[in-house]
């Protein structure tokens, strides 16, 4: 079993100066905290994986290919690999948990 708190994982990451935590990769998918700050700019580039986030906290818009919604704690948004997709007008520090599957590679 592996278990973790986010606390300590969002402390990790913030650590490290990245945006991007990875804290679990297995063989069908891999785990990451991805942090934005009000006001940033999201510089993601489409992935070759499927991608599930969780909003743990904060508030946003993102848009998948053509379409745009508001997101804040507790949504799940899920995004096919190969689409572009970027978190923008970030009113809140954003903190989401990301799901690719395959691992991110």
């Amino acid at each position: 079993m592996k278990a973790f708190r986010l606390d300590e994982l969002e402390a990790e990451r913030a650590a490290n100066d990245g945006a991007y935590l990875q804290f679990v990769k297995e063989r069908n998918m891999s785990v990451g905290l991805y942090a934005l700050d009000a006001g940033e700019f999201d510089p993601q580039q489409p992935h070759k994986e499927d991608e599930v986030y969780f909003i743990v906290s904060g508030r946003a818009s993102i848009t998948v290919g053509m379409e745009t919604t508001q997101v804040g704690r507790g949504s799940v948004v899920y995004v096919p690999a190969g689409v572009a997709h970027k978190f923008h007008h970030i009113t809140e520090d954003l903190r989401v948990m990301v799901v690719f599957s395959p691992p991110e590679s």
